[in-house]
């Protein structure tokens, strides 16, 4: 799974496939996700944020989420507290 810091697209000059790099992290989220749970799972609400950097050096954010916008916000609010938790050990 990518950590924060890791950007593979500048390691190679931005010329990874856009599909396989995030086709990609979601390969290694379900590999992480197995290990902390095993296999004995279901997948519930999904929520993903994605930076889309343009040759002509526009940034946009994509943010999709498989459930009512309320609960994707409590899911990213909860995500926030993670990575807060996580960037203060």
């Amino acid at each position: 799974m990518a950590h924060a810091g890791d950007d593979a697209g500048d390691r190679d000059g931005g010329h990874n496939d856009p599909r396989a790099k995030l086709m990609q992290e979601v390969a290694d989220q379900m590999d992480a996700i197995e290990t902390d749970f095993g296999r004995d799972y279901e997948i519930g609400h999904v929520v993903t944020v994605v930076e889309v950097r343009q040759p002509n050096g526009e940034v946009g954010v994509r943010v999709r989420s498989n459930q009512q916008p309320w609960i994707g916000v409590g899911l990213l609010r909860f995500a926030q507290k993670v990575l807060e938790v996580q960037g203060s050990e």
